[in-house]
């Protein structure tokens, strides 16, 4: 058989698979917003690639929910309801809890180098006059994930990384905001409490600092109005009172999605 025909299709899966991760990064780093629209044609100008790749990526991220496709065929990152948002909160604490328990008993040396300097990088940014804050969230992600990597337990890993999917593009309204939890620097308290217990392997001081730093970020979230209400008889659009109505970017590029299926 001509090897061409052996390692095309090979090609093609390892391409669309470059693609989801990169779309996987910009919506767990909340580098994309709450109800943005999205277009094939721009996501995959930006990228480089034909719209095919892209268009293999974006079915995953609909069947993963990380991505919502409206009845008039507009590819948007979802909205989220308080009740979701609390709901997967609580998930991501436990699940999130036992990663970091379980870091604690198998974290080397080599690992808590690897977190340390994540979180000096963070502390870092946080400390700047006027922090980037897409910078904050890349490094918060990358500083979450360092840790839950010395778990070794790579399907727990991936069930966090699912959450942090949904949740991403909302869950970093908190850097986003400028608020006393950003200029008071509690989430670098946060990491240090939980790196500390690491180096300690004290399993149940991290769960606790990383509970914390979960529900902290969660419960200003909430209080914000930036989430959906609850309310069935009310437009399933209309957000909490006081939040303002999530809009499209200005750089999403076409509102219309080219047909997916």
């Amino acid at each position: 058989m001509h090897l061409a025909k052996l390692v095309t299709p090979l090609t093609r899966q390892t391409l669309s698979g470059d693609v989801y991760k990169q779309l996987s990064d910009l919506l767990m780093s909340g580098r994309v917003m709450p109800g943005e629209q999205l277009s094939l044609r721009t996501l995959a100008q930006g990228l480089g690639v034909s719209v095919m790749p892209v268009r293999e990526a974006v079915h995953r991220l609909l069947s993963e929910k990380a991505l919502v496709l409206l009845p008039n065929r507009i590819l948007r990152v979802p909205t989220m309801t308080v009740s979701q948002f609390r709901e997967i909160t609580k998930i991501r604490i436990h699940l999130e809890s036992l990663a970091v328990s379980q870091a604690a008993a198998l974290v080397e040396e080599p690992g808590l180098v690897e977190i340390r300097s994540a979180h000096e990088r963070f502390a870092l940014e946080m400390s700047a006059k006027k922090p980037d804050e897409s910078n904050l969230i890349a490094l918060n992600k990358e500083l979450h994930f360092a840790i839950y990597r010395q778990a070794q337990m790579p399907m727990l890993l991936e069930m966090i990384e699912s959450l942090w999917l949904r949740i991403g593009p909302i869950l970093n309204y908190d850097f986003r905001s400028g608020s006393a939890r950003v200029t008071e620097h509690v989430s670098v308290a946060h990491h240090e409490r939980i790196i500390n217990a690491l180096a300690r392997r004290d399993a149940s001081g991290a769960s606790q600092a990383l509970a914390g730093d979960l529900q902290g970020a969660a419960d200003f979230i909430v209080s914000a109005g930036v989430l959906l209400a609850d309310d069935p008889a009310m437009n399933p659009e209309a957000p909490v009172r006081g939040a303002a109505k999530p809009q499209p970017s200005k750089r999403s590029g076409p509102k219309r999605l080219d047909v997916i299926a």
